[in-house]
């Protein structure tokens, strides 16, 4: 549904760390830092980005953002969310785990990444699994 995501970093390692811990933890690869500075993670034909600001600026979360990762099992949002905490991410909101909503049963968990942009694991459990 998109082509590409982008945050802001203020500290370049850091969230290193942080968001390769996450895709490895999402079967990805490590990002890949380009000659402009920008991180880059490619997946499934989708590109997330964490840049410095352009406008040499301090980099801010959005207010009432959230990035949401597509996950295969309710296993693997609990590993994306433990290595995200292990990773200096924040554990926020309620801990991983199922709720209903308009969209069918989600299973999902909340990061707050180094810079406080806030992120989403959820697996989308199929009908049938959640009707039993």
């Amino acid at each position: 549904m998109f082509s590409h995501v982008v945050v802001g970093y203020n500290d370049l390692e850091r969230s290193r760390r942080f968001y390769d811990a996450l895709f490895a933890a999402m079967g990805g690869r490590s990002g890949v830092v380009d000659q402009r500075g920008r991180l880059i993670y490619r997946q499934k034909g989708a590109s997330f980005m964490v840049v410095p600001p352009i406008d040499g600026e301090a980099a801010t979360h959005a207010n009432g953002g959230t990035i949401g990762f597509a996950l295969g099992s309710p296993e693997q949002v609990h590993a994306w969310h433990e290595a995200g905490v292990a990773a200096g991410g924040t554990a926020i909101e309620s801990p991983p785990g199922g709720r209903d909503s308009e969209f069918g049963t989600l299973y999902l968990a909340y990061l707050r990444d180094p810079d406080g942009n806030k992120l989403c694991g959820v697996h989308r459990v199929p009908a049938a699994t959640a009707a039993a």
